[in-house]
């Protein structure tokens, strides 16, 4: 049960982090992409702290790259770790590995595109 409960945590550790890459970096610059500078200005009169945080974008790209990077070895090493004997429990590892996984490439995806829209489309546009 221990598994599951750090297996989880570190499938949303996973998530918040490259989340908070899309808030702080991608979202500005898709919005000024789009041509909605306007609405961007507005986010910001009702959210002033992303100017704040997206004075320290390199930083948090790094920080949520290393824990990417730490999270996917995790769930590598742990693919073959056994599970108990018991079918329930069984089911439960192998659902709780699926989750994680699932959780993880979805962070990498949100990851990537955040990325994508914050250091490479600026220099193309």
């Amino acid at each position: 049960m221990t598994e599951k409960r750090e297996s989880s945590k570190l499938g949303l550790l996973t998530l918040l982090a490259s989340t908070s890459t899309l808030i702080c970096c991608a979202l500005p610059a898709l919005f000024v992409t789009l041509g909605a500078g306007a609405t961007f200005a507005s986010i910001i009169n009702v959210f002033p702290q992303l100017i704040i945080v997206s004075q320290y974008k390199v930083y948090i790209s790094v920080i949520t790259l290393i824990i990417l990077i730490v999270a996917g070895l995790l769930i590598e090493k742990s693919k073959y770790d056994p599970c108990p004997v018991d079918p329930t429990l069984r089911d439960i590892c192998l659902r709780t590995r699926k989750r994680t996984s699932y959780i993880f490439y979805v962070s990498v995806i949100i990851f990537v595109f955040a990325s994508l829209f914050t250091y490479v489309l600026p220099e193309y546009l």
